[in-house]
């Protein structure tokens, strides 16, 4: 009876292991969104507003096409201590309880399982050299028809979604007076 609990608790240690490592990879994933805005103003002005407000958060003029009415900004995006911290820390439980599991399993190892924790900073590792990273802001002029049959110009912004939630934050703090409606999606 004590066997069979043991090797259940060992599997289930083992998917909560393989959930962690998910975890771990995808906390570094590109989350590219897109956010489609309709200036109350031309839509010139609001590029240029939200053109120097891509250059106030340090994100710098790659290209312009001119074709597309596309302008494409780079920037560098820094990792989070607080994160790096939080993933070695999970992967150090992590590391911790499927040690503890072994060495309830093999008696005679003992406590050389607890050497598993100092692979934790391995997560750490991994997510400050795949998070720190060039990410990209592209603002295209576009047309859309409205039911009315008339032609409006949208501003469509495809950026990472911590940025689009960074924009929406300025837009109601003030953005909105520089001609800036409401997102549409």
């Amino acid at each position: 009876m004590v066997e069979t609990v043991t090797y259940s608790t060992l599997f289930l240690t083992l998917l909560l292991m393989v959930g962690l490592f998910f975890f771990i990879r995808a906390s570094t994933k590109d989350r590219i969104e897109t956010l489609i805005l309709q200036p109350e103003t031309a839509p010139e002005i609001a590029l240029q507003t939200l053109t120097t407000y891509f250059e106030e958060r340090a994100y710098r003029l790659q290209s312009v096409d001119a074709e597309q009415s596309a302008v494409i900004f780079n920037g560098q995006v820094r990792p989070s201590w607080f994160l790096a911290g939080f993933l070695t820390f999970l992967a150090a439980v992590g590391c911790l309880c499927f040690a503890l599991v072994l060495a309830s399993l093999f008696p005679q190892w003992g406590l050389a399982f607890g050497g598993l924790v100092l692979l934790a900073p391995v997560a750490g590792w991994f997510y400050w050299k795949r998070a720190g990273r060039e990410e990209q802001v592209r603002l295209q002029i576009a047309s859309a028809v409205n039911p009315e049959s008339s032609r409006l110009e949208t501003l469509v912004i495809t950026a990472h979604r911590d940025e689009l939630i960074a924009l929406q934050q300025a837009w109601a703090n003030g953005l909105k007076k520089a001609g800036l409606a409401s997102p549409v999606s």
